[in-house]
């Protein structure tokens, strides 16, 4: 017998519980990075700005609470600088790594 869970009765996933040391962060982040969606990646920030508390990363940030909840919404465009503020508050560091198999250059066949 099969049994059936409504889809209302499942527990709301927050990914922010997940998020509590330095190694889960940065899986989480170089997953997301590995995707290739900008928003998601925005998105993700937002996530780990929350479990590190958005008060304190606004402060170290230089950059207003509200501005920083705004900044890091999925279907936000926010400035590279602003991206990289709030990688530095949160200890964060991105990191270029060559592609195994390189894109083709443009124009080349």
């Amino acid at each position: 017998m099969v049994h059936k869970v409504k889809l209302q009765e499942l527990p709301d996933f927050d990914v922010t519980h997940y998020l509590g040391d330095e190694q889960a962060i940065a899986e989480y982040l170089t997953a997301v990075l590995e995707d290739g969606d900008p928003s998601l990646l925005v998105a993700a920030l937002g996530d780990i700005a929350r479990a590190r508390g958005m008060t304190d990363v606004a402060r170290a940030s230089g950059l207003a609470r509200e501005a920083l909840y705004k900044a890091l919404r999925a279907d936000s465009q926010p400035r590279f600088d602003t991206i990289l503020r709030v990688c530095r508050s949160l200890g964060i560091r991105l990191v270029a790594q060559p592609l195994a198999q390189p894109l083709a250059v443009l124009g080349e066949r």
